[in-house]
């Protein structure tokens, strides 16, 4: 298995890095290379993943063409021929894991969608009561509980740290009342169409985050698409709220970390290598399971 931690393809410009993609502009488009690093907690660990990187493009592909009826996506291409034809120096190294893609003015909010009690929700109702971010929730939720309907709870983008959630007043003073309330619905529609088609594959979308941007045609779904980088996934079959479910997601990771009493901060550390083999077999479970493909190399 080949893991490919960073790219500095040849005969391509600098590209701009992030935690785990590295976005070359070709000028009249842009090259989105899915690289296998990970990150927990914000914070890029030692070693990565192998496979990762194609497991969230070929993910991210299949979903963008998957829900292209709800609101338009940024993906030009993905096939080896396009790929080829923008890189030609480089493009084996891309295979399986890169897109051709639409540029547009990221929208600086992360739109963050969630159907179930977990995570950052979770903490903040234990610590708020029922009143979080401005939506009243009731009482006895645990850990794991299905909300009664999905909400929209938007989070700022942080370059560096952690992001943080905001209430749907501040995510309209960010970006407008009219394009908040825009972001809030198609989110909605994104996460119940995707929602259902999952759970129809045995998998539970707990939670999961989107991306936009604005182009010349409007509102632009970008980045990565209901990958298990952005998205909870957790087993349908073994989904028992009152606790941790059951996840084929980066939970696994959090959870090692979590174990070791790790202070969160750079650098991250290396992952053994029990963790790598089992986070990358979830990854492709789950790639598997919402697909019904094999991975491509």
């Amino acid at each position: 298995m080949v893991l490919l931690a960073g790219s500095e393809l040849q005969g391509l410009p600098t590209p701009k890095s992030g935690k785990v993609r590295e976005v070359y502009d070709l000028g009249d488009q842009l090259l989105i290379v899915s690289t296998d690093r990970i990150s927990a907690f914000d914070v890029i660990m030692a070693n990565g993943i192998p496979d990762k990187g194609r497991v969230l493009n070929q993910m991210s592909l299949f979903w963008f063409e998957q829900l292209a009826d709800v609101v338009p996506n940024h993906v030009l291409s993905g096939t080896n021929d396009d790929l080829k034809a923008a890189a030609p120096e480089c493009w084996q190294q891309l295979s399986g894991r890169a897109m051709l893609a639409r540029k547009a003015s990221v929208i600086p909010i992360e739109c963050v969608v969630r159907g179930y009690m977990s995570g950052s929700l979770l903490k903040e109702y234990r610590s708020l009561g029922g009143e979080v971010l401005g939506l009243r929730l009731p009482d006895g939720l645990v850990d794991g509980s299905q909300l009664t309907t999905p909400i929209f709870t938007p989070a700022t983008k942080a370059e560096e740290g952690h992001d943080e959630n905001i209430s749907m007043k501040e995510a309209a003073n960010l970006v407008g009342v009219e394009l908040a309330g825009m972001l809030e619905n198609v989110s909605l529609a994104l996460y119940v169409r995707a929602s259902e088609f999952a759970r129809a594959r045995g998998l539970i979308l707990a939670d999961t985050k989107f991306e936009f941007g604005l182009c010349e045609d409007g509102l632009l779904w970008i980045d990565e698409a209901l990958t298990p980088d952005s998205s909870r996934y957790w087993d349908a079959a073994l989904w028992k709220p009152g606790g941790p479910q059951p996840s084929f997601d980066k939970q696994f990771v959090r959870d090692y970390l979590e174990s070791i009493a790790w202070d969160k901060t750079p650098p991250g550390p290396e992952l053994p290598a029990d963790v790598v083999s089992k986070t990358r077999e979830k990854y492709l479970d789950a790639y598997r399971m919402i697909t019904g493909r094999e991975l491509l190399s």
